[in-house]
């Protein structure tokens, strides 16, 4: 029976589907995962991991891009059209492009191979913690825009927002944080909890996250690039105010 999505940790060990194609990979990765604790499930292609998420659903995924047939970008859409799901995207090269491509299908994070499996799982704790609700959080409002942290549900003017785990966590940082200038190194620090990474990574989910919650994504109001600082969530501008543009 197809089970549903569920918050991460909800009970048990956190549940983690790597898709890899590569056997040897992931067998490695599966061995590190399963010894920091993790329930693993295993998928060599895209239309078995759909079929594994289906029977058990996931609480992170491990996702290699190059897939055959299916790459992991359509792996990544045809999940997250079933639920919210953590994705750690696996890259076979260091291009720039297909890090960027990886991260606008809403990956959480990526690794490119060749990787320290310790790492690998580093990243994945890292992920999976961000993605535990906050019970003791309080819900945020600003600008026609609703944050409850602990139900990790986000509004735009009563309409649900469809976010992926950072894209919230950005959100509800911003709306913690109005009218302050924050740079990239900030934001990744703040919301992802690294002190070191691809600021590339920041850029994509800003803009994401301004094609969500913008009236105009092209001329953004409520998140401002600020020309060599980063960025800034402004409740209080006004649609005809000229300043601030898409970075």
């Amino acid at each position: 029976m197809e089970q549903h999505p569920h918050e991460p940790g909800a009970a048990g060990a956190a549940r983690v589907l790597v898709v890899d194609d590569d056997p040897t990979v992931a067998e490695v990765v599966a061995g590190y995962l399963d010894r920091a604790g993790y329930a693993v499930d295993r998928a060599g292609d895209g239309p078995t991991a759909l079929a594994r998420a289906a029977e058990h659903w996931p609480d992170l995924v491990v996702l290699d891009l190059m897939l055959p047939g299916m790459d992991g970008l359509e792996v990544c859409r045809r999940m997250r059209a079933r639920g919210p799901v953590p994705v750690v995207m696996l890259t076979a090269r260091g291009d720039e492009d297909d890090r960027i491509l990886g991260l606008e299908v809403g990956a959480d994070d990526y690794v490119t191979k060749p990787f320290s499996p310790r790492e690998l799982v580093l990243r994945v704790e890292s992920v999976l913690r961000r993605a535990r609700p906050a019970p003791s959080a309080r819900p945020l409002r600003s600008a026609g825009l609703a944050v409850d942290p602990a139900a990790r549900r986000a509004t735009k003017n009563g309409t649900e927002l469809a976010l992926t785990l950072r894209e919230f966590d950005l959100l509800a940082f911003f709306l913690r944080n109005p009218g302050r200038a924050h740079s990239r190194e900030d934001l990744m620090r703040e919301v992802w909890g690294w002190d070191f990474g691809d600021l590339s990574t920041v850029t994509v989910h800003v803009r994401r996250l301004r094609g969500k919650i913008e009236d105009d994504p092209a001329c953004p109001r409520l998140i401002q690039t600020v020309w060599g600082v980063g960025y800034r969530f402004d409740p209080t501008r006004t649609p005809s105010d000229p300043h601030g543009s898409e970075d």
